[in-house]
This record gives structure tokens, C-alpha cells and sequence, in this order.
């Protein structure tokens, strides 16, 4: 694990397991080794905390671009904390861009490492579980590693304040078993993979693709 990493973990992920006290289930289906992509539905931010603080291991997340190619001391401290915890960068105009994104995280992959995907694309404008867009099985059937469903919630409710506070949500994850993609169709395996999703968070399914949130 990543010295800058572990410390996170150490740090903020213990005060998110003191202070939350998440509910997690179904942790005995993440491998404690090997190569392994995590499909997950996405809430907020906090998702990305949550599973960091609740998983023992470490998972390469995704960071857009920009963290990595800024200049000035700003510039220098993104990149040396998106390096220090092993950001994958991803360019977030999509298409042959994005596809690069998913080809840098497959060394992760082949290194034995986990790589967290959120198969809709963006976080849900609206709490319910959009239709998956087929990367996550792609990139998973490109380096030959199951892909383990994840089901959040609660997380969209999460506010910083909160820890100091008496109103702290309930923050569910749970776990799915391990789904091989080996030889499947993409987009047939990508919807039972939202199935599954859905059935671990409980959200209501929509089968269309989220849209992103235009930049004010």
C-alpha cells in the first residue's frame, strides 16, 4: 500500500468509520489480492471515501486531468497527492479520450492492484441508478479480473459538519459476489451488473444514461 495512502486511511478513513459507523456487508467478496475491478453506483464525493476507509486494501480511484497537469505550487501539490495515492487520471471530454483513461488503470490491473469504476458515468442527479455504460467490463475483460458489484447508500446525505453533529446518516455498502466476465457480451453482462448493483443500494433503476451536470 501507498505510504501517503495508508496515512489516509489511518487518518480520515478512521475518523469515516468513528464517526459514520458504516454498515458493510458482503466484504468477504473482495479478494485480498490479485487483480479485481469494483463496479459501484454513485452518489456523492463521499463514495469514494467511504469504500477507501471500509476496504483493507488499496483501490486506484479516478482523477480528473487537470490534478495532474497544473502549474505553481498549487500545480505541484495536486500531482505529487494524486500520485502519492495512486489516482488513475481520466479526461473527462469522453470517447477516445476516456478510453485512454480506462487503458492507463489496466498496468494497475496486471500489477495485482483493484481499480474502483462507476459504470454510469457521472453521479446520479437524482439518487436513482442509471443505465451502465459497458468500460467497467471491458476494461475488466481486457486484463482477465472479475469485477465485484458494489451497492451505496446514504452517502448523498453526507456532510462534513455532520461529524461534529448529532444528525449523521445512515451509510450502507454492501457488497456483491464476484461476477465472471470471461467470454460474456459487454453490454448484456453490464446490465445484469446493474441489476446486481441495484439489488445491493436499493435505488430505483433507470434504463437510460445519466446526464452530466453542465459547469455553471
Amino acid at each position: 500500500m501507498l505510504p501517503l495512502y495508508w496515512l489516509t486511511v489511518q487518518t480520515v478513513g478512521t475518523a469515516i468509520r468513528g464517526g459514520w459507523r458504516p454498515e458493510v456487508s458482503g466484504l468477504e467478496h473482495v479478494p485480498a489480492d490479485g487483480g479485481v475491478v469494483l463496479a459501484s453506483n454513485h452518489l456523492s464525493f463521499a463514495d469514494q471515501l467511504f469504500l477507501g476507509a471500509v476496504i483493507p486494501r488499496h483501490v486506484a480511484f479516478w482523477g480528473k486531468k487537470e490534478y495532474f497537469t497544473g502549474t505553481g505550487p498549487r500545480g505541484a501539490l495536486n500531482r505529487g497527492l494524486m500520485h502519492g495515492l495512486g489516482v488513475i487520471p481520466v479526461n473527462r471530454a469522453g470517447g477516445a479520450a476516456s478510453d485512454a483513461a480506462f487503458e492507463s488503470a489496466v498496468p494497475v490491473l496486471a500489477r495485482g492492484g483493484m481499480v474502483a469504476v462507476f459504470p454510469e458515468g457521472t453521479r446520479s442527479p437524482d439518487g436513482r441508478l442509471y443505465r451502465g455504460r459497458t468500460g467497467a467490463l471491458r476494461l475488466a475483460q481486457s486484463c482477465g479480473v472479475p469485477v465485484v458489484p458494489v451497492g451505496i447508500s446514504g452517502t448523498d446525505e453526507v456532510q462534513p459538519r455532520d461529524l461534529l453533529g448529532r444528525h449523521r446518516p445512515r451509510v450502507a455498502i454492501n457488497f456483491g459476489p464476484q461476477i465472471d466476465v470471461a467470454g460474456a457480451d459487454v453490454r448484456t453482462a453490464t446490465d445484469a451488473l446493474m441489476a446486481s448493483i441495484q439489488r445491493l443500494s436499493g435505488q430505483e433503476y433507470v434504463p437510460r444514461y445519466a446526464e452530466k451536470k453542465k459547469a455553471a
